[in-house]
């Protein structure tokens, strides 16, 4: 804003990362995959956490958040609203630090909504289902990622089509626990393409749209893409046994 001082500001001469000295847009698009890596390892620490040493704790809050349909929506609920304060927090231009809150804000939040889905992939299906789903996730998100830098696309025109089919998603969502049907592998299989459109567009915007000091909010950006890819992967998994 106009009556922000330099000082005020974390990175005063961030530009989008497009119109950024080489040197500038390698280092921005570094930080950001760097972020991306200590999202998706505290994540993983703290399934292991709480799956591990702390599943006796963690066992009668899992039961509690499948226990009925309205729990769950309680539940989808405050991960939505958790969401959408994180991603302002991470976009601040004010604090660094708060951008870090942000980050980490999700990424629990994301440990916490995963917790029943992982529980019942690490208990109650064979041993390779987990590691295989995680592979496959990785995988998909290379390639995707490679796609994007190898053709250096924009992809910001997948916007609208995104926004569309996420609430076409939720809508769909909220009627499953509202009237208790199964959504079904197909739904599954939807809500991959779906993540894999996200993957491509916030790839897209690390590259063309975002500025040179928003390596967190990208980061961040991302690594809900790709939670929500693992998440179907793991379902289509599950599903088929």
């Amino acid at each position: 804003m106009a009556w922000e001082t330099p000082q005020q500001q974390p990175y005063p001469t961030a530009v989008p990362a497009a119109q950024a000295l080489p040197a500038e847009r390698a280092g921005f698009i570094r930080r950001t995959y760097a972020h991306l890596a200590g999202a998706v390892a505290a994540f993983v620490g703290l399934e292991f956490l709480l799956l591990g040493p702390l599943k006796a704790q963690v066992e009668p809050l899992i039961y509690q958040m499948v226990a009925t349909r309205w729990g769950w929506l309680v539940v989808l609920g405050l991960f939505m609203a958790v969401g959408w304060v994180a991603d302002k927090w991470a976009r601040s231009a004010q604090s660094v630090a708060m951008q870090y809150v942000g980050l980490g804000l999700y990424v629990v939040a994301e440990a916490v909504i995963f917790l029943p889905l992982l529980y019942v992939a690490a208990f109650f299906t064979s041993p390779e289902v987990l590691p295989t789903a995680a592979l496959l996730t990785a995988t998909l998100f290379a390639g995707l990622t490679g796609t994007v830098f190898i053709l250096r696309t924009d992809f910001s025109w997948m916007r609208s089509i995104l926004m569309v089919g996420s609430f076409v998603a939720l809508g769909i969502i909220l009627c499953a626990i509202l009237f208790g049907f199964q959504l079904g592998t197909l739904f599954s299989v939807a809500m991959v393409v779906l993540a894999a459109g996200y993957i491509l567009y916030y790839t897209s915007n690390v590259l063309h749209h975002y500025r040179t000091d928003q390596h967190v909010a990208a980061s961040l950006a991302l690594f809900a893409a790709v939670a929500l890819m693992f998440w179907y992967i793991l379902r289509i998994f599950l599903d088929r046994r």
